[in-house]
């Protein structure tokens, strides 16, 4: 309830600005009858509802890590100006220019600043409960973490605590915790915090999701399923004439085969066969890459690479055809990536619980891809699960849709490519 009344009043504020201010401009500076100017009252009308869903986007968004910093205000915000504008381009309402462009500029604005000024500053000194098994939180990056030698509270107004709270705390450490949640200082489990700065679930042991299961949200599943179809559906005719670009390059290059398919596993282990613009070249005995660890994984400036197929995996334009494996269902948009399947079986061999990321389909992109990037080596894919559990952990639209707003920036950025 504090939560809806704190977003209805940062609403009412920047509606204050955004959509009240220029109409008592205009009322003062133009005398203009509002009422009877239909576009102004259409404008303003479209400018509130995009408002509420840019804000609304934007605090759904906000509980996940990488949004800290607001850089996902300016998109939140445009996806719900385009909302309103395509309905009023559609329907051919008449509208404001002007007042939209204004409305548009100031609520981007608006809520950048607002972000910056009161959730990108770190508002926590994490107090850390010594435990003999230690916390495993020193990979954390900006967070200040403090070591408490005593059970006694801290002083510091900024303070959080942070416990292991199925370690064998002593009566003094207990108390100390009780005290501080009846004085309204924050106590987080260690894995929360991790969970929640590092967008990571520590692969220790098989977690529970947010609905209290090992299985993600069924009903968003297939939800979600159906969607993919339709969208790949109607994307489709809109990517042949950039699918036949990229062929006619591909071909002209060095007279190769256009596409480069291969077998990798899929929801539930299955294998199937996955659909890529061909973006390097087949050395001897590479002809059947999906059986030797080695020519499965692509190093930094691999030599195998062309020069056409550099541009293309830099910005995932490679990976498009795939849009026919989310068709018959094998993949989604977003998802974790499916891997090779000699690097599944290695793997699987060396990594704990690994087979669990199977339990979702995998995708053109997900959370390890915007947040890591390509993988080289056991390390990285182990850092990698990490991130694949944490999606299926907090398995939902809004994740998906902040995936897709951080894709976006990838995809420009180059990041992670090889």
């Amino acid at each position: 309830m504090n939560r809806a009344l704190r977003f209805l009043k940062r609403y009412a504020f920047a509606w204050a600005i955004v959509c009240g201010l220029p109409l008592i401009a205009a009322l003062v500076f133009f005398r203009f009858d509002f009422v009877r100017d239909v576009s102004a009252v259409n404008t303003s009308i479209a400018s509130s509802i995009a408002l509420f869903i840019g804000l609304y986007i934007t605090s759904k968004l906000s509980a996940f890590p990488g949004t800290r910093r607001g850089k996902q205000v300016t998109p939140a915000m445009l996806a719900g100006y385009s909302v309103v504008i395509a309905t009023l381009l559609v329907f051919r309402i008449p509208y404001s220019v002007g007042f939209l462009v204004y409305s548009i500029t100031s609520s981007i604005a608006l809520t950048a600043v607002f972000t910056n000024l009161f959730i990108s500053a770190p508002r926590n000194n994490f107090y850390v409960v010594p435990s003999r098994r230690g916390l495993g939180l020193a990979d954390l990056e900006g967070v200040a973490l403090f070591r408490m030698e005593e059970p006694d509270l801290p002083s510091d107004p900024r303070a959080s605590i942070v416990v292991d709270l199925r370690s064998n705390l002593t009566p003094e450490w207990e108390r100390m915790l009780a005290v501080a949640a009846l004085r309204g200082i924050p106590v987080y489990h260690f894995k929360f915090l991790h969970e929640s700065i590092a967008g990571k679930v520590k692969v220790e042991h098989l977690s529970e999701n947010t609905f209290g299961s090992l299985v993600p949200d069924q009903v968003y599943f297939e939800i979600k399923m159906f969607a993919d179809r339709v969208f790949a559906f109607f994307l489709l005719p809109f990517l042949l004439p950039l699918f036949a670009i990229v062929a006619a390059g591909i071909k002209f290059q060095d007279g190769g085969e256009i596409f480069y398919c291969q077998k990798r596993i899929g929801r539930g282990g299955r294998p199937f066969t996955i659909y890529k613009f061909r973006s390097m070249r087949s050395a001897d005995g590479e002809r059947h890459a999906d059986n030797c660890q080695n020519a499965a994984v692509t190093t930094e400036g691999d030599p195998r690479i062309t020069r056409l197929g550099a541009v293309i995996r830099r910005y995932r334009v490679d990976e498009l055809p795939q849009i026919i494996n989310i068709l018959r269902g094998e993949m989604s948009f977003i998802g974790p990536r499916p891997e090779a399947i000699s690097l599944a079986e290695w793997y699987e061999e060396e990594l704990p619980f690994y087979s669990y990321r199977h339990i979702v389909l995998p995708g053109l992109t997900g959370w390890a891809q915007v947040n890591q990037g390509h993988v080289t080596d056991l390390s990285d894919a182990d850092h990698k699960l990490q991130y694949d559990f944490y999606y299926i952990k907090y398995f939902s639209a809004w994740l998906d849709v902040l995936i897709v707003l951080k894709t976006i920036k990838t995809i420009f950025s180059g990041f992670g490519s090889k």
